[in-house]
């Protein structure tokens, strides 16, 4: 398979800057996402990966040749790609086995072969009854596994997927992410993911990209991603956050306009930035004294059943405090009671405003 070496790479749009000194390595066999809001660049990133797109400066490598540079460009056709699109790109008018024999027939790969890979990329993307049938006779899923087979059927050194399952319904995206993370280990194929949804992100990936304004916020392992955000941006786009304004120093943070504080040992003193995930929140701790991380009093205001968990709000003199609980939980609380929860641990982030 192959590696993919990007660096210092920038991309204007006319005066517009869409991505500033990009520069990463994505490894042989790796799934890599590239995360971030719309209009983060992730999109024009992987385009230029492709060939779609040049770089305004900087370089990049397919393996140890470079594809893109201020000398030098390889068209997309001779970089060893397969690319699957938002928007599936199914002709309309040919059956699934000609969709997926497509780029075998362009290149003139002899009839025989074409029915051996094609029936092979099919059984692989489980199509292979559907073989006859046309675009509009197959569901959405269905369709984005048709795209998948064809980008896969040429056998590619690098699978680039552009946002493949926002078309889908909730369901069916879940379920697709394991499909094409399987496919992913099963041909062995490095793959580069564009997504907004970090669930997506975290579900499939080896790492994750953030990407803000065009500039690389971080690049990690979906758990530290998730657990060690190295900024607010990330610890807010990644995953669900509570924030609370303070004071830290003399062993604790003195949170703003709450009138409580919680004990803290760290490095940041001054004015800070709190973050708590809602789940590292319990309501109405028995032993308080097992949560070194602090207690908080205040007023449970609402609740949202949502079947596995319990969705709660907490007022603490006039900030809201988001929770999520266990599901169970929505049968003994009362909305207006007065409430303590317990802080199992949070992020601080010097406030540099």
């Amino acid at each position: 398979m192959s590696s993919i070496t990007i660096d210092k790479v920038t991309k204007f749009f006319d005066s517009v800057e869409v991505i500033r000194d990009f520069t990463g390595i994505i490894g042989d066999k790796e799934f890599v996402s590239l995360l971030g809001p719309s209009g983060c660049g992730k999109t024009t990133m992987l385009r230029m990966i492709a060939g779609f797109e040049k770089p305004s400066s900087g370089e990049i490598k397919i393996d140890d040749k470079v594809v893109s540079s201020a000398k030098d460009f390889v068209p997309p056709e001779k970089r060893g790609i397969g690319m699957v699109f938002q928007s599936y790109a199914v002709w309309p008018h040919m059956t699934v086995f000609d969709n997926v024999a497509y780029p075998l027939k362009i290149s003139k790969f002899p009839k025989a072969e074409i029915k051996t890979k094609v029936e092979k990329i099919l059984e692989t993307v489980h199509l292979a009854e559907y073989a006859a049938r046309i675009p509009s006779q197959l569901s959405g899923g269905q369709q984005q596994r048709v795209a998948l087979g064809r980008a896969l059927v040429s056998e590619p050194k690098l699978l680039l997927l552009d946002e493949p399952l926002s078309n889908l319904d909730a369901k069916l995206r879940e379920s697709m992410r394991f499909e094409i993370k399987d496919i992913q280990k099963k041909f062995g194929i490095t793959v580069v993911y564009v997504t907004h949804d970090q669930a997506e992100a975290m579900a499939m990936s080896d790492r994750i990209m953030v990407l803000n304004s065009g500039i690389i916020q971080q690049v990690a392992p979906p758990t530290e991603v998730y657990r060690q955000p190295v900024n607010q941006f990330v610890a807010d786009f990644v995953g669900k956050v509570n924030f609370f304004q303070g004071v830290a120093g003399n062993g604790k943070i003195e949170l703003s306009g709450i009138g409580q504080s919680i004990p803290y040992t760290g490095q940041c003193t001054g004015k800070v930035t709190v973050a708590i995930r809602p789940e590292n929140i319990v309501l109405s701790p028995k032993d308080q004294s097992s949560f070194p991380s602090g207690i908080l009093e205040g007023t449970l205001f609402s609740m949202f059943y949502l079947g596995d968990i319990n969705d709660c709000r907490v007022d603490i003199n006039g900030e809201v405090l988001r929770v999520i609980a266990e599901s169970e939980s929505f049968d003994t609380l009362k909305e207006g009671h007065k409430i303590t929860v317990g802080l199992k641990e949070f992020l601080v982030y010097e406030d540099k405003s």
